[in-house]
Parts: structure tokens; sequence; C-alpha cells
């Protein structure tokens, strides 16, 4: 009777939790509360993914399709495609899309901007796709290659705002330096922006961070009742999973606490298992150790558990690893980029011999250094393994970026 009750008791929480109304309205529901009105007559060219749904889950894809005084006539596909089923880094094709029969362009193929052939029947090029608020997440790279297109075919550009699930005052991380733009590290904005789609699609537009400083004819759908204090939780609205291993709302937070280091091959940073971005693990370490010396670095808004695990695919399957579970009780404590280097600090302090950039190969190393946008954070870790020589550089931007990104800002 006990077990029946518990079980009650949890549909009707989970219940309850999904019949509270989204307290933020997304960019595409605003615009269909205006009955579409700024593509009214338009021929409209969309980019997005499986993240473009409204709060009841429909897809950008279907209510721009359906729409009667609009004519969507071309889907255009960042990195995983407009369905979402391609793995990461994976090279997409243009293809037929199967629900709606309409062109399907990949932006993540051989080429990673829109053509005057893939636009000649278009007159308005719409962006709907949720990100993670970091630089080397593909999605802003995409949306600003596709500006940079809008402004050369002189076709108008609109963003469906969404929520930056990592709030709207967050910002770690240098800029990216000259050398080292690639398409994780496309514009000179620090690793973690603090900003929308729509409020850095401004930016981008407004300081002539596109090629050649081009700027396109801007338009952004502001959500309705987003606030830059909040945590995805707190908008109500649904998670899509951004790509495979972004899978939970609060994945952008482990993400940006593990992703560079993940990029070294060197360390696992948990993809491959159940808990993508969200361990610091190796063959070679012991769990119990490693949790009490990183526990004791005394940081706030974090706690870390050993953990002991077997990745069911990818670079680590059939090993066995042993480290630490990452716990936030508070990620708006902590400097979320500082914790990848803390974990290399006490791990190469504990196997001096397991250094991971003498471990790592030389095209794991160039891709690290593009993820960071340059190569001295490398240079000045690498030196002695410690943070502390590197925080300052990680931090230099910051003041300056949130002064110039304000005059930006949509919401408060």
């Amino acid at each position: 009777m006990k077990s029946y009750l518990i079980f009650f008791i949890t549909i009707f929480t989970i219940s309850f939790s999904y019949s509270q109304s989204p307290k933020v309205k997304t960019g595409i529901e605003v615009l269909r509360d205006q009955n579409f009105k700024i593509l009214n007559g338009k021929r409209v060219g969309l980019i997005t993914n499986p993240t473009g749904v409204d709060s009841k889950l429909q897809s950008t894809v279907d209510i721009l399709f359906h729409a009667k005084n609009l004519k969507l006539v071309a889907l255009f596909g960042p990195e995983h495609g407009v369905r979402g089923d391609y793995s990461a880094g994976a090279y997409v094709e243009s293809y037929t899309d199967k629900e709606t029969g309409l062109p399907v362009y990949s932006l993540y193929g051989k080429t990673s901007k829109p053509n005057k052939e893939m636009l000649k029947n278009i007159d308005v090029l719409v962006y709907d796709i949720q990100d993670i608020g970091c630089r080397s997440y593909t999605y802003i790279s995409t949306m600003g290659k596709a500006m940079e297109a809008a402004a050369e075919n002189n076709i108008p550009f609109v963003v469906l705002d969404r929520p930056n699930p990592l709030g709207g005052n967050l910002v770690e991380g240098n800029l990216v330096e000259d050398g080292f733009s690639s398409f994780v590290s496309q514009f000179k904005i620090p690793y973690v922006y603090g900003l929308t789609c729509g409020e850095l699609a401004k930016l981008l537009n407004g300081e002539g961070m596109l090629k050649d400083g081009e700027k396109c004819n801007l338009t952004v759908v502001p959500m309705i009742g987003w606030k830059r204090n909040m945590s995805f939780e707190e908008t109500r609205l649904p998670w899509v999973l951004t790509s495979p291993h972004v899978p939970h709302f609060d994945t952008p937070e482990y993400y940006v606490a593990s992703g560079m280091m993940g990029e070294l091959g060197t360390l696992s940073e948990g993809v491959g298992y159940t808990l993508p971005f969200q361990i610091f693990a190796a063959e070679w370490i012991n769990a119990d150790s490693l949790a009490i010396n990183m526990n004791s670095l005394g940081l706030k808004g974090v706690i870390f558990r050993p953990i002991n695990f077997n990745p069911f695919y990818g670079r680590d399957k059939g090993k066995e690893l042993h480290g630490v579970e990452i716990y936030f009780t508070d990620y708006r404590k902590v400097n979320l980029m500082s914790l990848q280097f803390l974990f290399m600090q006490v791990q190469t302090e504990m196997y001096p011999d397991k250094n991971p950039f003498k471990l790592a190969d030389q095209s794991r190393i160039k891709f690290f250094d593009k993820v960071c946008g340059t190569s001295k954070v490398r240079e000045l870790f690498s030196k002695n393994m410690k943070y502390d020589d590197v925080k300052d550089f990680l931090n230099k931007d910051i003041k300056s970026f949130k002064e110039l990104s304000k005059k930006y800002y949509l919401y408060h």
C-alpha cells in the first residue's frame, strides 16, 4: 500500500509541475501572438533544430509551415541537423525534410554559411535555436555566419529570442585573440558571455563583429517575462536537449566547468557515461583521495563525490575510470571555468607523471587552444599546473565586456 501511495504522490507532483504555466514566453510564441506580422507575405527561410519549440513542444518548423500569411520555403540546419539526428561533429549533407517536403540546407557540412543559391527564393531569414550561453557551442557561430550571409545578400534577419540557461549576469573567460578564430571561437566574446541569442545578435551587429564589419537588417523578437537572474528551471519552459551530451537544463553549467579540459582527450569529463560533463576522472586516479583533495579546496557552491564507472561508448569505452562527480549546490557562487583547471592542478599534484598536456597529442592541444581562443591559457597554466597562474588572464576581459554588452540588453 505504501509503495502505491508513493507512486501516486510522485505522479501527482510531476503532473502538477508540468501543469504550471511557463513564466516566460519565447520569441516564437510572441511572434505567433502577433499573427506573424513581421513575416506577413514573406517567403521564409528558417534556421532551427529540435530546440525550436513552443512551451507545448510544438516545433517552430510546424508553426511556420502551417501559418496562413507567410510561406516557409527552406530549412537550414546547424550541427546535429534540423531534426537532431546527427552526432557531435558529424558532417551533415543537405537533404529534403520528410515531414514538410522542404529543402534542408546544412550549415555544418560543405559550408557553414548560406550561399546565394540557398537564399535565392528567400525574403527573410529566421533563427530559432536554444543555445547554452557558451562561446564554444557552435550554434551561435551558425547564427553569426547566417547574419553575414543576410548582410551580403540584403536579406532581413530575424532572431526569435530564447533564455540563456546560464542566466544573463554570468560572464567568464578571456576574449578570443587574433589568429584563434574558429567555429568554436567565432567572435571576440568571453567564453561565457551572459547574453541571450537575441542580445548577442545585436552586439555582433552593433559592434561590427561580423565579417568585414558588415551589418545585417536585424530584428529581434524578444521574450516576455524573462529576467537576467533567472535560471532555466525558473522559466518553467520545457528543456529540449540541445545536443546528445547536453540532455538537461543544468548541463550547461557542467559544460563550462569541464568542457575545455575534455578537449585534451587525456582526462574524462564524463562523456560516454550517463553524466556528461559532470565528472572529472581517469584510469589511474584514486576516487576517494581525489574527492578529499578537491573538497579540501573549500570552494563555495560545489561538492565533489567519489565515483567509479565504466563508460558505455566513446574514447574510454571498456576502461574503468575513477574520479569525482561534480555537485553544484549553487552554481552562481562558483567560477565554473576554474573547476577544470583546479582538477588538473590537484590530479597532477597527486600523479606528477600524468600531466594531461604532456599526454595529449598535438591535434588535441591545438583544438584546446581554439576553444580557449588563445594559446596563452595553456602556456600560462601548463608551466606550473597552477590555476593561480592563469586566473588573472581568464578574468581580465570580464569587466570591460560587461560594460560593452549592457547597451544591448533587452531584459533586466
